[in-house]
């Protein structure tokens, strides 16, 4: 290490690693394992210059012992091309809290199985809720592979990378800047995979889908082209695009195929060697955090899977991976086999994760976190809302201000809520069939080993936004 960091990082470290030139040179990797949690904490809860310096010194850490920050592009594409079987379902899992432990719990999960064929996303709205700018959000990432002796491509995602339509209405430019700054913030923090969301631009008063779509197409292409400018030498970042806001109604086949052909005209358009996207995401009868009926409890929500194989199948023809599915980890736990069956190459998970711990939380801490929301969150309560709608609603918001205190939860306290993710994770990869995804990621991303830029890390951070008309 160097005089330059703080003596904090410093006595974690000791002797059992050595930061010079941009590097870390490793002495006790068994030593760096034990105590990478600690540098973790500092790289969410420590002074700023503490922050900088963990989050710096977790990503060096990790390329050193092989967790690599990766693209899924190629093997998606390998997937469109036939070359991958659709025999399994890639999870990509919103870690809204605790990150570091849940992922810890991913990793073990992965290691018993031999899977790598998994994704970590947070999307803009988590961003702004839970306090979690991208580079604390991959350190805890990072840090967890560490911690579990994880090696292999780590693929970190921004989920619904959105166009607020309320903010674009206002003022469009404004809008498409503040994600395009987001979307540089998330590359250099090793976000190698970027779900872009225009979705909500679709009109669907107008007179045929191409017309519906058009906006959609034309700010997909823009971001992507955004994406190829800014993404580092060595890789190609998996694109995403959206055609349906989750939530509403079903996608068709036309309306897929509307916004390809006219995101490839327009792509095209800005540059004919761009490359494009390796998926594409659908709605087919979930809600982002389930449907909440007035006793708190969330309601079986109804998946259209013939719609799902199908898409997924013209996707496909496109050269994509499949389509994706939003909104899904309040379903059913029998339905999760079915995703497989409809080929579908990703689907998202976040809300019952949270769940499960607000589920296991102590009754004190919980009484807090629901004591803040009647506080904080008031004016946002419905005029219909129950006490059990408005607080499931709402609870996600006291994520960032009790980041500290979940931290701090005891032991056992910790372990009752990591060991219920770690066998809903077992489960979910056991149904979305992951064991030996190893081999297709091996056989098809190659991860480029990118040093980070020290200046991001110790520049200014971007200031958190209010984002509640924003998809999770």
């Amino acid at each position: 290490m160097t005089a330059e960091a703080p003596s904090t990082l410093l006595s974690i470290l000791g002797t059992a690693a050595e930061y010079r030139d941009g590097a870390v040179h490793i002495t006790d990797e068994a030593a760096i394992r034990s105590r990478i949690g600690e540098l973790v904490h500092l790289a969410g809860l420590g002074s700023e210059t503490e922050q900088a310096w963990a989050r710096y010194l977790v990503r060096l850490i990790a390329l050193e012992l092989g967790a690599i920050p990766a693209s899924i592009h190629d093997l998606y594409l390998a997937r469109g091309r036939g070359e991958v079987p659709p025999s399994f379902t890639v999870p990509a899992m919103n870690l809204r809290v605790l990150a570091f432990d849940a992922a810890r719990a991913v990793f073990r999960v992965a290691k018993r199985i031999d899977a790598s064929a998994f994704i970590f996303e947070i999307a803009r709205s988590e961003i702004g809720y839970t306090a979690q700018r991208p580079a604390e959000y991959a350190a805890n990432i990072l840090g967890a592979a560490v911690a579990e002796g994880y090696r292999g491509p780590v693929f970190i995602q921004g989920d619904h990378f959105q166009i607020s339509l309320s903010r674009y209405k206002q003022d469009p430019d404004k809008e498409i800047s503040a994600v395009e700054e987001l979307t540089a913030e998330a590359l250099q923090a090793g976000f190698y995979n970027i779900d872009v969301d225009t979705s909500t631009l679709v009109d669907i008063h107008l007179d045929g889908e191409r017309a519906q779509q058009y906006m959609n197409a034309e700010l997909s292409a823009h971001f992507t082209q955004f994406i190829r400018q800014h993404e580092p030498a060595g890789v190609t970042v998996s694109v995403g695009g959206e055609i349906g806001e989750v939530g509403s109604q079903n996608s068709t086949e036309e309306e897929l195929r509307a916004y390809v052909d006219g995101y490839n005209e327009a792509l095209a358009a800005k540059d004919g060697n761009l490359v494009g996207l390796s998926k594409i995401s659908i709605q087919t009868g979930t809600s982002h955090g389930g449907v909440v009926l007035p006793d708190g409890t969330v309601a079986q929500v109804k998946v259209d899977f013939d719609t799902l194989l199908q898409l997924s199948r013209v996707a496909r023809s496109y050269g994509y991976g499949g389509a994706v599915q939003h909104g899904a980890s309040t379903l059913p736990q029998d339905a999760f086999g079915k995703f497989v069956e409809a080929e579908a190459c990703e689907v998202h998970l976040a809300t019952n994760f949270q769940n499960m711990l607000y589920d296991r939380l102590p009754k004190p801490v919980l009484s807090a976190v629901y004591a803040y929301v009647n506080e904080h969150f008031a004016v946002d309560r419905k005029a219909n809302h129950t006490d059990e709608q408005f607080l499931y609603e709402n609870r996600k918001r006291a994520i960032g201000p009790f980041k500290q205190a979940f931290w701090d939860l005891g032991p056992q306290d910790k372990a009752q809520i990591t060991d219920a993710w770690e066998a809903q994770f077992s489960l979910l990869f056991e149904l979305l069939a992951l064991a030996g995804t190893r081999r297709f990621v091996e056989q098809t991303v190659q991860p480029a080993k990118v040093a980070p830029d020290r200046s991001f890390y110790f520049g200014k951070e971007a200031e958190q936004e209010e984002v509640k008309d924003l998809s999770d």
